[in-house]
């Protein structure tokens, strides 16, 4: 179904870097935006950090070019109607300099990364808002902030008090932590060391410890079954190539054992409070238009 020229329905997603949209709740962005809701996002920063192959970086001066290229890309594949950036640095995994750089986003207050939000929650006016779970999904420091701004922005848009010069207040209906299994996670724990590979330093740069992601778990209450766009974020995925690690060993075992479970994305919703038992199928379940 294709999206209406206005549509009443509205959905904001809210994260950190270039290739967190396709990576993470891509097939929901996807699915909502073919349904004919409006999809908008949020990328704090242009993902300046990290390491590129030298052929990636071919046409462009800097990795944040090539990162926003990708993204634009990935956007215009997933159906988002806007996207918008809230201009802050990328701070780099937990620990690095980088943390430490002025521009960082977690470097940045954190009531002013909620009053950036805040505005576009009164402009755009969703009733359904989507970020990070509280630990960002791996502890990165921005994905972290960016959950924090996000619960705060999600409150304050509809307080006359906070923020009165950045709109009109507005309160979204809902709020969901985008989340994934760990059962398998804790599976290819214990499977990578007999490939050679150590699952505390994981990923394109090495940087992430499968070991502490295992740890955590949050509860699901939301299942958006994504199998009818599952090659419109395998497309839009492809568009972040200077992200894609090699496909062999270790990294091979963890994509097919999570492969598992990619016929949906998975929520955590955040507000309304969810009770036990829970169980949705649409984040926009609920919703009064």
């Amino acid at each position: 179904m294709g999206r209406s020229p206005e549509s009443s329905e509205r959905l904001l997603a809210v994260l950190a870097h270039p290739d967190d949209e396709s990576f993470g709740p891509g097939g929901t962005l996807a699915f909502y935006a073919e349904r004919g809701v409006d999809v908008h996002l949020i990328c704090a920063t242009q993902g300046e950090v990290g390491t590129v192959k030298p052929e990636d970086l071919v046409g462009y001066e800097e990795i944040s070019q090539l990162r926003q290229a990708e993204l634009a890309c990935a956007v215009q594949i997933l159906g988002i109607k806007q996207l918008h950036y809230l201009g802050y640095r990328d701070s780099g995994m937990p620990g690095s300099e980088d943390n430490r750089h002025p521009g960082a986003l977690a470097a940045a207050p954190l009531d002013e990364v909620v009053a950036k939000i805040t505005q576009y929650i009164r402009q755009i006016r969703p009733q359904v808002l989507i970020t990070f779970d509280p630990v960002g999904g791996y502890h990165h420091p921005d994905h972290i902030m960016v959950h924090k701004a996000t619960l705060e922005a999600f409150h304050a848009a509809s307080d006359p008090l906070r923020y009165p010069d950045l709109g009109e207040p507005f309160q979204p209906q809902k709020l969901y932590y985008h989340t994934f299994p760990r059962t398998m996670l804790r599976l290819a724990v214990r499977l990578l060391p007999l490939l050679g590979r150590d699952p505390h330093h994981f990923g394109v740069n090495d940087d992430i410890d499968l070991t502490e992601l295992a740890k955590d778990d949050f509860p699901v209450h939301t299942r958006i079954n994504i199998r009818q766009v599952k090659s419109v974020k395998a497309e839009a995925a492809a568009c972040h190539h200077s992200q894609q690690g090699p496909s062999g060993g270790g990294n091979h075992l963890v994509g097919a054992l999570m492969s598992l479970f990619d016929r949906s994305e998975l929520y955590m919703r955040a507000y309304p409070p969810a009770t036990k038992g829970t169980k949705e199928r649409d984040l926009f379940a609920g919703v009064t238009l």
